[in-house]
């Protein structure tokens, strides 16, 4: 019995960790999403262009990506599919924009990367909305 309690607080320990990740990441990423996001509602649309699809989407996506799916990690709804833009944004970045920069340049976008990659797999875990909506 004694072997079930440890591993049901293991559980609970994990999904505390994935919660305080979340809250980090999503947080540290909104720092560099709100700047973006502003820039859309003020209709300043200047931006780079990484992938030849225009800079307006570009910012749009970015936007979307850095922001909006940067809150919804936060709160742990829809965590999956939120970091999907997220970790499509990270590798532009990473291995786009600064493709051809020293490690140094791009490891930030590389961290991120990582870090939305292991939530894509992991979830949001038990102490999120998407636990609470769809168990």
């Amino acid at each position: 019995m004694s072997f079930l309690r440890k591993s049901v607080k293991k559980k609970y320990n994990v999904d505390f960790g994935l919660l305080i990740f979340r809250l980090m990441v999503g947080g540290l990423m909104l720092t560099h999403g709100y700047g973006k996001f502003m820039k859309v509602i003020e209709g300043n649309m200047g931006f780079a262009d990484p992938i030849g699809i225009g800079p307006e989407a570009s910012l749009v996506l970015t936007a979307f990506a850095e922001f909006v799916c940067a809150l919804l990690i936060m709160f742990g709804l829809l965590t999956r599919l939120a970091s999907i833009p997220l970790i499509i944004a990270m590798a532009v970045a990473a291995f786009i924009t600064h493709g051809s920069d020293s490690i140094g340049e791009k490891e930030m976008a590389l961290l991120y990367l990582a870090s939305f990659i292991l939530l894509f797999y992991k979830g949001g875990g038990r102490y999120s909305l998407d636990r609470m909506f769809f168990k």
